[in-house]
């Protein structure tokens, strides 16, 4: 499987995806920390990948993303946004209802 197929399959398979660098409990960037500390924060699990350990999905994401900076968060498949937008919805309360909504909608599609 080629480096796009896995970005692709780790999209699909997360409904709430972190590209970070580093974890969630040990980040290693400031960007990383406050965008995993602002998800954390909505009360919801979520997944991540660090791209640090993957120097692979850290070169092809931004070229498949057309975004070139990390964090990226990807919410349903879709692209929200870096560190910036992500600060700006959580503050704004948007990326909790977002983040609601998409743990629900996925919790309600598993139990089917």
């Amino acid at each position: 499987m080629d480096t796009i197929e896995r970005i692709k399959e780790q999209i699909s398979d997360n409904s709430i995806l972190l590209f970070m660098k580093g974890s969630p409990k040990l980040p290693s960037c400031g960007f990383s920390s406050q965008a995993s500390q602002a998800l954390m924060q909505c009360g919801e699990k979520f997944a991540y990948v660090d791209i640090l350990q993957n120097p692979d999905i850290r070169a092809e994401l931004p070229k498949y993303a057309d975004w070139p900076t990390f964090p990226q968060l990807w919410v349903d498949g879709e692209l929200v946004g870096g560190c910036d937008i992500i600060m700006e919805m959580f503050q704004q309360g948007e990326l909790q209802t977002l983040i609601k909504e998409s743990a629900e909608k996925n919790n309600s599609e598993e139990k089917a």
